[in-house]
């Protein structure tokens, strides 16, 4: 079933995979409220925010419900609509709308995309010229669905909350027919998810399919997020608002201003300590183990031709001496020199 090394993907100009850095997406999902305005105002926090990508959702109401689910009642504190597909409809942002906000992330510097419900979104979402598909965890066994978005030829990123792992394996082999351009994220489809059952460890699970690996969190706070990026994460993916007050069922579960900002900020900052596996002697620490590292010292005067003993040597600051390993090299040799009380040794006072 399972390969054992994990691939890269390339996305725009950007290699995901182990060793690159992280790819960071703002979800900024449905939070717009169907307000384009609103919309901008989340790229522009986004590119704050330093993330690589921010993500809508696109969806035809009447392609993905039956008559039945968009008629249900769907009525609550979070409804636009009396009923489910009203509701969704009020959160549906319009085509003219999406060819904007495009136009507005590439005027930003920010790359575009929308997770596809159905396959007409899908189609108009890659008309756009989006650099990668994603595809949520609700349909991540819609295999016509899966079909359609693997012929465009182009990455395929997938969540894979609420399914199993042979579920998993069944999707990577269909879209395998037509396209091997695939991240995998592991995700929990709770809003907001328990951390006992978000089971980071999952993702080492998911490495093992050979594919690049992220997390798509849904939980509160930043903490969850920065271990899957300590644990390898290649994506990191978080949903964002400008106010988890707001009227909507995923505000909640989302990251406000500066929780995005912070978390943005942190993913760089490990990536920058993460480094790589070569321990070297920085430049920078030099001055610090001149000043704090040990050398030899003298416990007493020492006189030129003298045998040194063990206890005539200690080890005391600065590091400009003869390393502390020669306290146990030295007793047995003669001073070449005097040396005075409680210095450090240099080379040129031992004979040798």
């Amino acid at each position: 079933m399972l390969k054992m090394v994990e691939n890269t993907v390339k996305i725009g100009n950007r290699i995901i995979g182990p060793g690159q850095p992280i790819f960071f997406i703002a979800e900024a999902g449905i939070n717009h409220q169907g307000d384009i305005e609103i919309a901008k105002k989340l790229i522009d926090l986004a590119v704050v925010a330093s993330a690589d990508c921010i993500k809508f959702q696109k969806r035809n109401a009447k392609k993905m419900l039956t008559k039945a689910g968009l008629e249900k009642p769907y009525e609550g504190p979070h409804s636009f609509g009396k009923t489910y597909g009203e509701h969704r409809d009020a959160l549906e942002l319009s085509k003219e709308d999406y060819k904007e906000l495009k136009k507005y992330c590439d005027s930003k510097g920010i790359l575009f995309t929308a997770s596809v419900w159905d396959e007409e979104s899908a189609e108009f979402i890659d008309n756009l010229g989006v650099s990668f598909h994603k595809i949520g965890s609700a349909d991540m066994t819609n295999h016509p669905l899966l079909e359609k978005v693997a012929k465009f030829g182009k990455p395929i990123m997938i969540s894979t909350g609420m399914c199993t792992l042979d579920e998993i394996e069944e999707t990577i082999r269909h879209i395998e027919k037509w396209n091997k351009q695939i991240i995998l994220l592991h995700c929990v489809s709770t809003y907001p998810s328990k951390f006992e059952e978000i089971n980071l460890n999952v993702m080492n699970t998911l490495k093992k399919f050979g594919y690049p690996v992220g997390y798509s969190g849904h939980e509160l706070g930043i903490s969850t997020s920065l271990a899957a990026a300590a644990m390898g994460a290649s994506v990191i993916e978080r949903h964002f608002t400008l106010d988890r007050t707001m009227k909507g069922g995923d505000h909640a579960a989302s990251l406000e201003t500066s929780g995005i900002i912070k978390l943005g900020r942190d993913l760089r900052v490990f990536e920058k300590a993460l480094g790589n596996e070569h321990k070297v002697l920085h430049e920078s620490e030099k001055p610090i183990r001149m000043k704090l590292g040990k050398s030899v010292v003298s416990t007493r005067h020492i006189k030129k031709g003298e045998v040194i003993t063990q206890d005539m040597l200690t080890t005391k600051s600065p590091a400009d001496g003869l390393h502390p390993k020669y306290w146990y090299l030295l007793p047995g040799k003669k001073a070449a020199r005097d040396i005075p009380e409680d210095v450090t040794i240099k080379k040129e006072d031992i004979e040798f």
